[in-house]
């Protein structure tokens, strides 16, 4: 199965793309597929290994950075802006999660997950926008949340929730924000991707807490996992001029799920 369905949105010669968590599953499929239609992709991930060599298959460039350290961002895309001339596309990939009850989580580990899934979007957002706003640019934002941000999941999956909701709700906000700069932010909202991330979750089958693959499918009518080439297809769709339109918005990529009951189950 191919990494990405041979679509034609849009011509991304001449402009630069950005992917956040660039090292593989989602990032590393939206960074190929942009390259396939001519996008300069630069990929930021925290993994010097796999982002080197998702760039070297993009025929792109790489920088690493630690997202959930703040500070360190804004340095990265002024680099970025040095060597490219500018960014074009901003998609907002990387995340952290955890499965835990919410009774059991701990300070620490909502930290980790909201510093890398919300606030280093955030401020990815902010970088890359200052700079388009600078340079009078049209540009493009593209967050990937998920279902979780849309309705609940259950299986431990809390804090992760709702830092995806959180993204969902800064998308709304950035798109009203910017919109006279003509900068376009939307999101997606993934259900359970087939990804490196993923695989070993439900390779455990932990019953117990409703981690398994039939749990993840049941609420899935299309009845299978989406593919990282089949996001990173919806990705370049909202890229492009065929979305010059569309702002704001939230689109589910979850074979039915939001139309079913969202892919939840409770905790047994």
């Amino acid at each position: 199965m191919a990494e990405s369905a041979t679509t034609g949105f849009g011509d991304g010669a001449g402009r630069t793309l950005v992917v956040t968590g660039s090292g593989q599953g989602i990032g590393r499929a939206v960074s190929l597929a942009a390259s396939r239609r001519g996008y300069h992709v630069v990929g930021i991930d925290i993994d010097a290994r796999t982002g080197e060599e998702t760039a070297r298959l993009s025929g792109g460039s790489f920088h690493r950075c630690d997202l959930s350290d703040a500070e360190g961002i804004a340095p990265v895309f002024e680099a970025i802006e040095a060597e490219s001339g500018g960014v074009d596309v901003l998609v907002n990939n990387a995340a952290r999660g955890i499965h835990r009850p919410p009774e059991e989580v701990t300070i620490a580990e909502w930290d980790g997950v909201m510093s890398v899934s919300l606030r280093a979007a955030a401020f990815a957002a902010h970088a890359a926008g200052r700079a388009m706003i600078a340079r009078g640019a049209v540009g493009s934002i593209i967050n990937l949340a998920s279902i979780g941000g849309l309705a609940a999941l259950g299986r431990g999956n809390y804090v992760y929730s709702i830092a995806k909701a959180g993204l969902i709700g800064m998308t709304r906000e950035l798109a009203v924000e910017w919109a006279s700069y003509g900068i376009r932010v939307n999101a997606l909202a993934p259900s359970q991707v087939d990804t490196e991330g993923f695989r070993p979750l439900i390779a455990r089958e932990d019953v117990a807490s409703g981690n398994t693959l039939s749990d993840a499918l049941s609420g899935v009518p299309l009845g299978r996992l989406a593919r990282p080439g089949e996001v990173a297809d919806a990705v370049l769709f909202l890229a492009s001029e065929q979305a010059s339109f569309i702002s704001g918005v939230t689109l589910p990529i979850d074979g039915g799920s939001m139309a079913f009951h969202a892919g939840g189950s409770l905790r047994r």
